[in-house]
């Protein structure tokens, strides 16, 4: 009789552990909306066809008559779309859209192009801080180096305060000095933007259903944390949605057996050209 309550109390808290858990934790979250959920999401609209890309890039993809395509597939990408206001140059509010990532924690400045910023993805991962992100703008806006007279000059901060902040820049590795500089410890950084994506077309989103999503590795609460820091003080988010963006995954048969991988962007058309895990 003991041995029965007490399979039962051990039974019942691994149950309510684990739902727990599930509810509280977003990775949990994440990994079963990705695998067991095909219920209908919103993606950007679709402006291009795999046959139309195919048949576009056929010259660049088929090298010859020994190369084939094979059947295209279609993934979608976690995105926010956030409506936002801020501050601009004139001294005026702007209200804008921004498209940020959840795949790989960056801004999409252009839908034209889908460039995107460099540098934000670190910044969430080393858990940055209003202060240290002081530190960023401060180098970002002076082509990313400048010597630690200048970062006061540019901060208006005491010495002491300063140097506190340099510090922590560095031991998260996004500050290193050079001789009597500091400069942004990222390759090309681009962090020094307007808090708005450019839209070459009004953003169009479509119901889908049933399609594989690619998994999300970074939350909204920490891509509105980022976006805040970055932005600093006028700017505000006003509405967020989460969309997804298609994109094509387009094999070609090489005549030794191998497969050509490439992926392309469904809403402009355009080289998907980051490294991406297709699951």
């Amino acid at each position: 009789m003991i041995k029965t309550f007490l399979s039962l109390v051990v039974g019942a808290a691994i149950i309510g552990g684990g739902y727990y858990y599930a509810n509280k934790s977003e990775t949990v979250q994440n990994y079963i909306s990705q695998k067991f959920d095909s219920g209908t999401f919103h993606t950007l609209e679709m402006r291009f066809t795999s046959d139309l890309i195919m048949e576009t890039h056929k010259s660049e993809l088929l090298v010859d008559a020994n190369h084939s395509f094979l059947s295209p597939t279609l993934h979608f990408y976690p995105y926010l779309l956030m409506e936002v206001k801020y501050s601009s140059v004139e001294n005026t509010t702007s209200e804008a859209c921004i498209l940020w990532s959840m795949d790989d924690g960056e801004m999409v400045t252009t839908t034209a192009t889908w460039e995107m910023s460099h540098g934000f993805e670190d910044c969430i991962n080393a858990n940055v801080d209003r202060n240290d992100f002081k530190i960023i703008n401060a180098l970002a806006s002076n082509h990313g180096t400048l010597s630690r007279k200048e970062l006061g000059l540019a901060i208006h901060v005491e010495p002491d305060i300063l140097d506190r902040w340099i510090d922590s820049c560095k031991r998260k590795k996004l500050v290193v000095q050079s001789g009597n500089d500091y400069r942004l410890h990222f390759q090309t950084p681009k962090l020094k933007l307007t808090p708005e994506t450019a839209l070459d077309h009004y953003l169009v989103t479509q119901p889908y259903k049933n399609a594989l999503r690619q998994p999300k590795k970074y939350s909204r609460r920490q891509i509105e944390r980022i976006a805040n820091l970055a932005f600093e003080n006028d700017f505000t988010i006003r509405n967020i949605t989460e969309i997804f963006l298609p994109v094509y995954r387009i094999d070609v048969q090489n005549p030794d057996g191998s497969i050509l991988t490439t992926y392309w962007n469904a809403l402009n058309g355009k080289k998907f050209d980051k490294l991406h895990s297709i699951l």
